[in-house]
């Protein structure tokens, strides 16, 4: 499966959805993941954390969605 995680667009809100740990596990178990280019900046993960792990780094939110059989996020999908 693959498993897109973009980035929150609302105001103020800096988690994400996976951090490095989870998207380890995720990959570990046979799971692709794509991570929007700089998703984890505000909690203290950049994009080489996650492509340590084995994610691969999705340019837009637009390919996230595009590619992923499953979004993870912290709140639900809003408008661009």
């Amino acid at each position: 499966m693959i498993i897109g995680v973009p980035k929150e667009i609302k105001n103020h809100e800096y988690r994400v959805g996976m951090v490095p740990a989870s998207v380890r596990e995720l990959v570990h178990n046979g799971h692709n993941v794509i991570v929007e280019k700089n998703a984890g900046i505000g909690i203290g993960f950049s994009d080489e954390d996650y492509r340590s792990v084995g994610a691969s780094i999705g340019e837009s939110a637009a390919v996230i969605f595009e590619k992923a059989d499953m979004i993870v996020k912290v709140k639900e999908p809003q408008a661009v």
